[in-house]
């Protein structure tokens, strides 16, 4: 009897031991609890819809639950925090796009995180670019017509913007300057309920990614009236780019990546990458996300890094350019 007890002791301990090689060696996570994957912006918005995209994909390739975690408010900054805090195991993921990451740090005196320091980059898996979009209840189909109906109400309008000192809310204040207009940039948390309100007619207009606008302006429920880049965009071919209108400057596109806590072992870091490269490489993915106005193209850990470090200084001269104050 007490034979068989140490072998079956044994035997157990022997498994357990080999598991924890294998989860080691692979940088599979050791705990029950599987990923959180965290997304710093409302349940509904582009970036959320996005990240369920992955999560369902993740979990096939890494073998565990991973469950999208939404932290929404102030631009991701509040993400961002609690990523920072996070273990470095792998347990935690944060999936963003350009602003939280490159943006807020540029805008906000005391973020409570370091990109640099306090994150390492996973795995980029798209680029993008923003839009000018008019709801469904203003007459104008074109940036011209959009103008002139601005000045036809005082010369004054309010542009709804997914979070305060973002991207578009830079690119409000560069096309008032522009066209000599009184815009007022009006800041949302997240783009869902900015979407809520453009359906509503509760505000004129927006600017946010292609991926928030491209359903609805398919629909005719709103219209995109020009984008930003180098070229116009494959899903919106008769849309110009404002360099095409004679507002150039702003042809560096954002990007979407996946980071990790600083100090996450190089291991799992590159277990999730290699699981993201096959994920952006199947063909069900690259269609969604081709449909939401991406730009698809996987980006390994090092290549994610340098976009994040380039696009900062990007829109460190603008922001500085513009005379705006780090709040």
């Amino acid at each position: 009897m007490i034979d068989s007890l140490y072998k079956t002791f044994t035997r157990r301990k022997t498994l357990a031991a080999a598991a924890c090689l294998i989860a080691a060696c692979t940088g599979v996570q050791a705990q029950t609890g599987g990923i959180k994957l965290m997304v710093g912006f409302p349940a509904g918005g582009a970036t959320d819809v996005i990240a369920r995209i992955f999560a369902d994909k993740l979990k096939d390739q890494l073998a565990t639950s991973v469950v999208v975690d939404n932290r929404a408010g102030a631009g991701g900054q509040i993400a961002a925090q609690a990523l920072k805090a996070a273990p470095a195991d792998g347990s935690v993921l944060f999936l963003t796009h350009d602003h939280t990451v490159s943006i807020l740090p540029l805008v906000v005196k005391n973020p409570g995180f370091e990109p640099a320091k306090d994150f390492v980059a996973v795995a980029g898996f798209a680029t993008f670019v923003n839009a000018l979009a008019v709801s469904g209840g203003t007459p104008a189909r074109t940036l011209n017509e959009y103008i002139a109906w601005v000045r036809s109400q005082g010369n004054k309008g309010n542009v709804g913007v997914p979070a305060p000192a973002s991207v578009p809310e830079f690119l409000v204040k560069v096309i008032g300057e522009k066209y000599k207009m009184d815009l007022a940039a009006a800041p949302y948390r997240g783009s869902a309920p900015m979407m809520a309100d453009m359906l509503g007619n509760q505000i004129g207009a927006g600017v946010a990614s292609i991926p928030d606008f491209l359903e609805n302006h398919k629909a005719g429920k709103m219209r995109v009236v020009a984008v930003l880049g180098n070229t116009r965009q494959a899903s919106l071919p008769e849309v110009p780019t404002f360099a095409e209108l004679g507002l150039a400057g702003f042809e560096d596109v954002p990007y979407y990546g996946i980071f990790a806590p600083a100090g996450t072992p190089k291991a799992t870091v590159d277990r999730v990458a290699e699981a993201v490269a096959k994920i952006v490489a199947m063909p069900d993915v690259r269609e969604k996300l081709t449909a939401m106005g991406l730009a698809v193209g996987y980006m390994a850990p090092a290549q994610l890094a340098s976009r994040e470090q380039a696009y900062a200084q990007t829109w460190s001269r603008i922001i500085k350019a513009s005379g705006f104050q780090a709040q």
